[in-house]
């Protein structure tokens, strides 16, 4: 058997509609070259398996890999691109809104070996966005020039999800690349090694035909994540920093709400100080669940025991707090000094207590579901 060339990694969710079209597509594109395309399904729920296994019994040069319990552009091309034994992998969506025409001249580009990186560009001359909404299209500009500073690689469009890369590029990232969010290229330019050798091609961004964007405040959180875990992550865990400052946050609603009972209304200080202790860590946990451990987090009946289980943790790291800024002070150590060390180390143990406990009771509860999706289906 001839050995494939080029495997497309088509990330996909809640795509059922657009998958032929798109196979199609790349079929039509890369004619003449042994190409496969790999659909990696984060188990969308709108019959996308059931349709990729007739596709896959239908042609041999379509793969796909079902992801349960775990969700992510990023991660579901780091997966699918493992799974690829050609020379060349290139990445596209399955909306098709890239222009899988470009695709025979990045092929060819990389193998004439002037190039590590060929991408698919917005932003270069002759490319273009095509319908956005001015407010996408400032955010695009700015999360662009953000990214911009810190990558190694100059590129006009680094967050550009339609790219193709020699095998050997892939290899030498991969084990440095976080797989957080949607912008696998930039985590792929800003984990590389060596500066890559990059070529970009203009085009332009159709409108999505079917399905609906996943563009949503997340996005960008996550994209937000990638470029602090590329920044800090060598010394402090992304997840970490996070935590940190929704505890902040949480901190300064604590105080305005106390201020409220009791200044505003008149009320108790024990009684202000309690209902604002309660909202604080509820408000914690609601956005540590939603942002910081977004992809393990708890739903529906699970989030009462959820925001329990996380009460106590705080009020352990609190108590633990205490104690040692106490023993510190009491021992001629700086009452700021030990007030800092007590808040370090009841962070920490929030922190590490609540992902083991709380969130991996969540990846159980996923892992669980798997496993009885599973049976049903057998």
């Amino acid at each position: 058997m001839a050995a494939t060339e080029v495997s497309v990694i088509i990330p996909a969710y809640h795509e059922c509609i657009n998958l032929r079209g798109v196979v199609g597509a790349v079929e039509r594109a890369l004619g003449g070259v042994d190409w496969e395309v790999i659909i990696v399904d984060d188990d969308s729920p709108d019959g996308s398996y059931d349709e990729l296994v007739c596709m896959a019994r239908e042609n041999p040069r379509v793969r796909f890999l079902r992801r349960v319990g775990r969700r992510g552009l990023a991660s579901a091309c780091l997966e699918g691109m493992g799974l690829s034994a050609a020379d060349c992998i290139a990445v596209m969506d399955a909306d098709l809104q890239h222009d899988e025409t470009l695709l025979p001249e990045m092929f060819r580009l990389l193998r004439a070996g002037d190039c590590d990186l060929v991408v698919g560009s917005r932003y270069h001359s002759g490319g273009g966005i095509g319908e956005w909404s001015p407010e996408r299209a400032k955010l695009s500009r700015f999360g662009t020039r953000l990214s911009g500073w810190i990558a190694r690689t100059p590129v006009s469009d680094p967050l550009s999800g339609f790219f193709m890369l020699r095998r050997e590029v892939y290899e030498a990232a991969v084990r440095r690349m976080t797989g957080t969010g949607f912008k696998i290229l930039l985590d792929l330019l800003l984990s590389s090694p060596e500066r890559l050798r990059v070529k970009e091609l203009p085009y332009v961004f159709r409108p999505r035909e079917h399905g609906e964007s996943k563009l949503d405040v997340l996005v960008g959180l996550e994209y937000l994540a990638l470029l602090v875990e590329k920044s800090v992550g060598r010394f402090l865990p992304v997840s970490f920093v996070f935590y940190v400052l929704v505890g902040l946050t949480g901190l300064v609603f604590h105080v305005a709400l106390l201020a409220s009972f009791y200044k505003g209304l008149d009320q108790p200080f024990w009684i202000s100080q309690a209902i604002a202790t309660i909202a604080a860590i509820c408000t914690n946990f609601l956005i540590n669940n939603f942002v910081t451990f977004r992809s393990r987090r708890l739903k529906g009946a699970h989030l009462l025991p959820g925001v329990v289980m996380y009460g106590l943790i705080c009020a352990i790291g609190a108590i633990a707090n205490v104690e040692v800024a106490g023993y510190l002070y009491g021992h001629s150590i700086p009452w700021w000094a030990a007030g800092i060390v007590g808040a370090g180390i009841g962070a920490v143990w929030n922190y590490a207590v609540s992902k083991q406990v709380v969130w991996g009771w969540a990846v159980a509860l996923l892992q669980t579901r798997a496993g009885s999706n599973g049976r049903n289906r057998a």
